[in-house]
């Protein structure tokens, strides 16, 4: 244990209310890191965070160690700006795929760091793992090369990059301390402040599918990873979107490729995917200084799509990364769910949507479950959408056929008909 502290006294400060000094924290957080300080008192340390939260200054401090704790990226070589955006996940959420081709070929530079799915939500790395060959393993040095050279590329967390967030997550996980605010956006901005990026845009989302299940929740969030952004010199724009349905057609990971190729392709089957990933890349262009408005860079993006330009950078980001995009495997199996009575799609538990996808195996429920790339949900209707008795509400896909018939009843649950017309949620709430 490092002598500047007694982890004991800095547990009972935090316990009682107190707030803890950026030494403390970072030698707390360093310790832990190092192997010097048990799970336990880390145990301790976040259960006494999520009781008492922690200010602004402490919970810079506490980004700042899990930042400072590995790798902190360099792209100054890189003569144009770096830009990121990070999604709080949902069901079906796959805007990066669209994204990331628009912004780096509008002359940007992309250097994603990515998740895998976990629970009901998807993860982008399992989305592109369903291209064969695609590898998203590559180095930090063979990372920095791809961006600095495509302007684009997609990676996981590395054990070089904040070491002490993947060990303190893991911790959380057990510990019932996963909903903490603080705890939440150090987590979350160390990571992206690691990529070495000059801007960033946040897509915050609440609803049923939604980590935060209401809006008010879902902004405090969104306020405090600004926060963050802004303390460390960053600029960030924060848009709040709505996940009370799942977002585009298709969930499930080769399912949602086949939707993101359709749009970068110039197709509109899929309008809300659409929109959002070109509402967020318009907001990467003009914090990257790419745009000078909003309105301008939304025409960028558009021209983008249109063109092909951004089918091409995708075509050319497969390449990077070893993927053969023409190879990307096809279900084998599909079964349909249809309405039993006339009315309008009045909601959905997206939540339970994305579980059925976890119990096909389109997700993990633990982190050592194995994804079957195929398997997935298209959703044909929208909330608002008029339905007719016989109409396909939903479409189950994948590769064990059981696996599918066993989820039909709960997946036909999700969905709630009324009698009278109803109005389709906004996509979009708030920009912060």
């Amino acid at each position: 244990m490092v002598a500047t502290i007694i982890a004991s006294e800095v547990i009972k400060k935090k316990r009682d209310g107190g707030r803890l000094s950026p030494v403390e924290i970072t030698e707390f957080i360093k310790a832990y890191t190092e192997g010097t300080l048990p799970d336990y008192q880390m145990s301790a340390l976040l259960m006494a965070i999520f009781l008492r939260g922690m200010d602004e200054p402490e919970t810079l401090a506490l980004t700042s160690a899990m930042l400072h704790s590995g790798t902190v990226l360099d792209f100054k070589e890189i003569p144009v700006a770096k830009v990121d955006k990070h999604s709080t996940g949902g069901v079906g959420d796959k805007t990066s795929l669209i994204l990331g081709p628009i912004v780096a070929s509008c002359g940007l530079a992309v250097p994603m760091i990515s998740g895998r799915g976990l629970g009901h939500t998807g993860g982008t790395l399992d989305k592109l793992e369903s291209i064969p060959g695609f590898n998203v393993n590559l180095s930090l040095s063979e990372f920095k090369s791809a961006v600095k050279k495509h302007h684009i590329a997609f990676i996981g967390q590395t054990k070089e990059i904040c070491p002490a967030d993947k060990k303190i997550y893991a911790l959380r996980d057990v510990t019932g301390t996963v909903e903490s605010l603080p705890l939440i956006c150090a987590s979350i901005m160390s990571k992206k402040l690691a990529e070495g990026i000059d801007a960033l845009v946040l897509d915050v989302k609440f609803g049923t599918g939604a980590f935060m299940k209401n809006k008010s929740d879902a902004e405090k969030l969104a306020l405090g990873l600004c926060s963050i952004a802004r303390g460390y010199g960053k600029k960030v724009s924060a848009l709040l979107t709505n996940m009370d349905q799942p977002l585009g057609n298709a969930s499930g990971n080769s399912l949602e490729i086949e939707e993101c190729l359709e749009i970068l392709k110039g197709g509109a089957s899929a309008p809300d995917t659409r929109e959002l990933s070109l509402q967020l890349a318009a907001k990467m262009l003009v914090l990257g200084g790419a745009a000078s408005d909003a309105t301008s860079a939304y025409k960028k993006c558009s021209e983008a799509l249109s063109s092909g330009r951004a089918y091409e950078k995708f075509e050319e980001l497969c390449q990077i990364h070893g993927g053969h995009l023409k190879e990307l495997p096809r279900p084998k199996f599909h079964l349909e769910i249809k309405a039993k009575e006339n009315g309008y799609i009045q909601s959905f538990d997206t939540e339970k949507i994305g579980m059925v996808g976890v119990r096909i195996k389109a997700g993990r429920a633990v982190t050592t479950d194995v994804i079957e790339p195929t398997a997935g949900i298209i959703t044909h209707s929208k909330i608002g959408g008029k339905v007719q008795r016989g109409d396909v509400l939903y479409s189950l896909h994948g590769a064990n056929l059981d696996l599918l018939k066993m989820s039909e009843a709960e997946l036909a649950a999700t969905i709630k008909l009324s009698d009278t017309p109803v109005t389709a949620p906004d996509l979009i709430w708030k920009e912060i």
